[in-house]
């Protein structure tokens, strides 16, 4: 298990982070969860960052603050300053890290960490993602380098002949269950296609009716860079993963979507987990949270793939499934951080067990995602308690 720690980074007065195969960060807008996130990339993949940045111009210097500009986006090079202390897997990682110590070649270089932005939907501009150079350079490297990944992933594999002219759904890509979800939560029987009569952009088919994507939900619009980002991840082939990738940052992939659709999400998450890649989410939703309570409390009770199937109110468990499910429950480690400010720093807090009972608030009200329902159960029950005194 690899170990985060950092001291007075931007928002963030201290954090230790154990991450486990599935990790979830929750805590309130502005606590530090994507400077943590991008702080992570940065340190595992600086490498081929600036690979990256230099192949498309950029020049990454010899000024630390401005790397950090250019990474972060602009106006984020103070997040880091002399107090600040960043420890990945035992190693220090001073801020003179980031500066240059030889020529990078591309051969020597790969990619470790996959980063879905929670802005996502901007590099879907009219329905097709956008160059990394059309970005201005307030926008963070994280955004850039998702809508560039996205582009040539279709560039590449869409759109060479008839078959491959459908985005959604593809029998060679993703699971049966997993493409039949999406459907049921997402799309209801429409197909995405890519229209190529005049530039490329995606289009939605659905009764005979033809719709551009700016015209379609915000569910799915939001949905649409996650599925092409789970296509990247799991290749249509007998590669099951991309061999480079470790981890799979992801951030609130509930946006836009109703819960039966998060549900969907959770699925593909299992999917990714059981291919070998270890996910960080961070999330508003407490959908995630009482996914990871529910599976941990099945751990504990040593419960079988069936009644995982049932959480899901899948009917049918085939043997892909049940084998998915059960290393889930026997062998994935699920870790919860809640991020709390106190004065005018956040501090990260362990609230892994998810015990509804414990007198820790972080830790029963899941790090705040339950307080309002649990405020609400507590008012009705009195007011119901006050009637029937009254009675």
């Amino acid at each position: 298990m690899k170990t985060l720690k950092v001291k007075n980074l931007g928002p963030i007065g201290n954090a230790e982070v154990n991450f486990g195969d599935l990790t979830l960060f929750v805590g309130p807008q502005a606590s530090g969860k994507s400077i943590l996130l991008q702080l992570i990339k940065l340190i595992v993949d600086h490498r081929h960052i600036r690979r990256t940045l230099e192949q498309y111009g950029f020049i990454w210097g010899n000024d630390e603050y401005d790397i950090l500009e250019r990474y972060f986006g602009e106006g984020m090079g103070g997040i880091w300053h002399k107090q600040t202390e960043v420890t990945f897997d035992k190693k220090a990682y001073p801020i003179t890290h980031l500066l240059p110590r030889k020529r990078v070649s591309i051969k020597d270089v790969q990619e470790t960490l996959f980063y879905i932005p929670a802005q996502r939907v901007v590099c879907l501009q009219n329905g097709w993602p956008r160059f990394f150079t059309e970005y201005e350079g307030s926008v963070p490297y994280v955004l850039r380098h998702f809508s560039e990944t996205l582009r040539q992933e279709l560039e590449r594999g869409f759109g060479k002949n008839k078959e491959t002219d459908t985005i959604f759904p593809q029998t060679k890509r993703l699971k049966e269950s997993l493409r039949k979800s999406f459907n049921d939560s997402i799309f209801h029987d429409a197909k995405i296609v890519i229209d190529k009569t005049s530039k490329k952009r995606f289009k939605l088919e659905l009764g005979g009716s033809s719709i551009p994507f700016m015209a379609w939900s915000a569910g799915q619009k939001e949905f649409m860079p996650l599925l092409l980002s789970f296509y990247w991840l799991c290749p249509g082939s007998a590669v099951s993963r991309k061999d480079s990738i470790e981890y799979v940052i992801i951030e609130e992939p509930e946006m836009g979507l109703h819960p039966q659709a998060i549900t969907s999400i959770l699925l593909q998450v299992i999917d990714l987990m059981n291919r070998g890649y270890k996910v960080i989410i961070s999330t508003h939703s407490p959908v995630l949270l009482e996914f990871a309570w529910a599976v941990q409390i099945l751990q504990q009770q040593k419960a079988g793939a069936k009644e995982l199937a049932e959480l899901f109110e899948l009917k049918q468990l085939t043997p892909a499934l049940k084998d998915m499910f059960t290393n889930i429950l026997e062998n994935k480690l699920f870790k919860t951080y809640s991020f709390n400010r106190t004065s005018s720093k956040v501090n990260v807090k362990d609230i892994s067990s998810l015990d509804a009972g414990s007198s820790d608030p972080s830790t029963s009200e899941w790090g705040g995602l339950s307080s309002f329902s649990t405020k609400a159960s507590d008012i009705i029950l009195k007011v119901a308690n006050n009637e029937e005194q009254q009675d």
